[in-house]
């Protein structure tokens, strides 16, 4: 039986297995293992020595740990600690790097054979390890000195994504960090660096709180890193059997990921493939007694017409007719090309966009399970991805209600991948859009799971993706969506159609 990509969650899995790992339950303890408090003594032991011998500065010691402080039970042989407890003995064992003043482009020289790398954000900490092109001299080197980094020193990316870690091999040339990299340097007779940089990995989400910034985060507190978090510390003999494991794991992990992301990208090219077929009219066979869809067209605009007579909904500027150079291809005689704002439901923002963010920012929303706000991240590339869950307020709502959306309506992605769309679920009370999103509800005289598929269609897609506009977020408009064309078959048709589409796309599921 073939994995389903859709039911594969490989960050969950690694998330999971790194907490049964932090908890003391991934390997089985060894009861012959030195317990983490004979480590934590040795340490302590050795400090007091070399404070005695005036090698290093007394500092001052970290408060006691408190059953409160402990999130859950580990092992006899374990201990919990702070970070500062287990750094090397060595003055600036963690450290930033230097602030831009200290460390300017005006200091880079060129390589020569008495320069020393400068280590940057994003070339420091892959394991295809790029050192980049920046050098400073000897002295510049000498006064950076507190900020430079040897072999098995761990880097950590404190800016843009932050938490990457790296451990710096032993053919690293000699440097310094930038400003948006930090160094931990650990006594390795307490803790592995493989091991810490496990723990690291789960504790990233509770540091990347006390990050700063909005567009780009910046550094999470030092200070938080190294004196609040509390940390488990299995035996050092532990550490290795469980840094081993999860590498076994992991390692299966990526295989199997491998093998959905393939399976994943063959389903998305007979997705498109089929919905291709659909929209030219190849999919199914065209039936001679079906009402054309240009009847079907003209009931749409009579029902309109009489309501605006009526002045239940109010009259709206005519779209321009389509021209032959905008059709990408030919369809069946008993179709039409169609706008889409011209297959709208006759009710008021049936086709409208999510409110700008001035009108929905951070302090409109709750906590509380109210008005669920329809996201980028939720518009899925096979239906709603129930991620990233954000609420705003019911009376907040009543100031933004034209972008209330319904289940049942159709959302379509604003920016990348633009055009694409999505049914809304029946799981929230409520539902409104955000500013990257545009509901469209369509006329109750056409098949909703057709234009559904149309607009998932290269047919639809092709048009959006060809007028974006930008560069770093490239994005589409509700004017432009509602302006590119669709295919529009007779109804039963139509029917027909998107059974198929189900059945073809159901044994690709198999």
């Amino acid at each position: 039986m073939k994995t389903n990509s859709l039911d594969f969650d490989a960050q969950a899995l690694r998330e999971k297995i790194l907490d049964l790992a932090m908890r003391g339950k991934l390997v089985p303890q060894d009861p012959n293992d030195e317990p983490a408090s004979v480590l934590l003594e040795k340490i302590k032991a050795e400090k007091a020595e070399l404070i005695k011998e005036k090698k290093i500065k007394k500092t001052k010691p970290l408060p006691p740990i408190t059953d409160d402080e402990k999130p859950f039970a580990i092992p006899d042989s374990w201990e919990w600690f702070r970070l500062g407890d287990i750094l090397s003995l060595e003055n600036g064992a963690i450290r930033r790097g230097p602030f831009g003043s200290s460390l300017k482009k005006a200091y880079f020289v060129p390589k020569s054979k008495n320069t020393y790398k400068v280590y940057e954000q994003g070339n420091a900490i892959h394991k295809s390890i790029d050192y980049g092109n920046y050098y400073i001299s000897q002295q510049k080197f000498k006064e950076l000195s507190s900020f430079a980094i040897r072999p098995k020193d761990i880097i950590i990316s404190g800016a843009g994504t932050i938490g990457k870690t790296y451990i710096l091999p032993t053919n690293a040339p000699e440097g310094v960090i930038n400003q948006a990299l930090i160094r931990v340097r650990l006594n390795n007779n307490l803790i592995s660096n493989e091991y810490f940089l496990l723990a690291f990995q789960q504790k990233i989400g509770l540091l990347n709180k006390k990050a700063k910034g909005t567009a780009i985060k910046n550094m999470f507190s030092i200070s938080h890193m190294k004196n609040d978090l509390i940390w488990a510390l299995p035996p050092l003999s532990e550490q290795s059997r469980i840094a081993a494991k999860i590498a076994q794991l992991f390692a299966l992990l990526r295989k199997v990921e491998t093998s959905t992301q393939q399976y994943a990208k063959l389903q998305t090219l007979l997705k498109s493939k089929v919905l291709d077929l659909a929209m030219r009219g190849k999919l199914v066979k065209q039936d001679p007694t079906d009402e054309p869809a240009s009847v079907l067209l003209e009931k749409i605009k009579a029902e309109k017409q009489e309501l605006i007579k009526e002045k239940k909904i109010k009259k709206t500027k005519p779209l321009p007719p389509i021209t032959d150079d905008e059709k990408p291809f030919d369809i069946p005689d008993s179709w039409e090309w169609v706008r889409l704002g011209d297959l709208v439901a006759p009710v008021e923002y049936a086709m409208a966009d999510g409110p700008f963010g001035s009108n929905l920012k951070k302090a409109d929303y709750t906590d509380q399970p109210e008005v669920r706000i329809v996201q980028l991240s939720n518009i899925g590339e096979n239906g709603w991805k129930d991620n990233n869950v954000k609420y705003t307020t019911f009376e907040h709502l009543k100031l933004i209600q034209r972008s209330e959306v319904f289940p049942g309506n159709i959302v379509i992605a604003k920016m990348m991948p633009a055009g694409r769309a999505i049914l809304i679920p029946n799981k929230d009370k409520k539902y409104v859009l955000s500013s990257d999103a545009v509901k469209f509800i369509p006329n109750d005289l056409l098949n909703k799971q057709f234009l559904l598929d149309a607009i998932n269609s290269n047919a639809y897609r092709n048009q959006v993706n060809q007028k974006l506009q930008g560069t770093t977020r490239p994005r589409t408009s509700l004017k432009k969506l509602k302006n590119f064309i669709l295919p529009t078959p007779p109804l039963e048709e139509q029917e027909r159609i998107t059974r198929e589409i189900s059945k073809l796309l159901a044994l690709a599921l198999m």
